[in-house]
């Protein structure tokens, strides 16, 4: 009997994540999955999958994560790096200590991941697919941190799929636009909560986007299934879009003047107002 596939998945406690634990199960693949928090994971325990304790921000944790890795499975054909969150805000309003950590899991933890586990995915052949986002090829207001981490994560993929092509390790990226999930729910309260007076308008502005943009957001199971696809395709792309938003944002990003990009921003976030001065 062939032996299973074997998958690790980041961040599958909910999201994409979850949704694609799910559908690699459906398909009959053993599948890994890690997050901080086991107790969100059992339902996917109990659909057949094998939980993993992972935080990106532990070295410890992650060289752990690669360990419990060998001993449950001793192989690993496919490692989805998805797990990451959106810090908006300012950049003046957020704590370096902050960006930092957002740099540590959307990016740095994920290097430190692929490294902890290459030996394995080198005996398999297998593949590394990074989640990234239209993010990773625009801009929007107050999003300063979370794009640099994306543009980050887009870069080192670039570079890897070089470097790890005569090993037979495929590196790919899948970048979705806007998503229905809580996703949005957590970037909106920390903007809130992180926003001074002066970018209020901003504020509101993505108050009204969310709800808004539903209509043109992409479902996370349509986003695991393009996961599946560029797990399995036997030539795969080395970057697949997500969604109407994730080649609209880029485009327009690309294609237009920086001033024109900008005074489009401008009209729908505003322009913070100045703080006035204390003579």
């Amino acid at each position: 009997m062939e032996e299973k596939r074997v998958a690790l998945i980041t961040g599958a406690s909910s999201g994409i994540g979850e949704a694609t634990a799910r559908l690699l199960l459906q398909k009959g693949w053993r599948v890994l999955c890690a997050a901080r928090r086991l107790d969100r994971m059992e339902a996917l325990r109990l659909a057949g999958a094998q939980l993993i304790r992972l935080d990106l921000c532990q070295k410890e944790s992650i060289l752990d994560a690669a360990a419990e890795t060998v001993r449950l499975a001793g192989r690993l054909d496919l490692l989805v790096n998805n797990a990451g969150y959106g810090s908006f805000g300012a950049v003046e309003d957020i704590p370096v200590e902050e960006a930092r950590r957002q740099m540590e899991v959307n990016l740095f933890g994920a290097a430190e991941l692929i490294r902890a586990v290459l030996p394995l995915l080198k005996a398999a052949k297998g593949r590394i697919i990074n989640i990234s986002s239209a993010a990773g090829r625009s801009y929007l207001p107050m999003g300063g941190w979370y794009h640099c981490s994306k543009y980050s994560i887009e870069a080192l993929s670039h570079c890897l799929r070089w470097e790890l092509r005569g090993c037979g390790v495929r590196v790919i990226v899948v970048a979705p636009g806007a998503i229905r999930s809580e996703w949005y729910d957590i970037m909106l309260s920390h903007l809130r909560e992180q926003a001074s007076a002066p970018y209020s308008c901003a504020v509101s502005a993505y108050g009204k986007l969310v709800p808004m943009g539903l209509p043109l957001m992409t479902s996370v199971e349509r986003v695991a299934k393009k996961i599946v696809r560029a797990a399995t395709a036997s030539y795969p792309r080395a970057r697949y879009p997500v969604g109407l938003l994730s080649r609209l944002l880029p485009l327009g990003a690309r294609i237009l003047p920086p001033f024109i990009f900008d005074r489009i921003l401008f009209l729908f976030f505003g322009v913070p107002h100045k703080t006035p001065r204390k003579d």
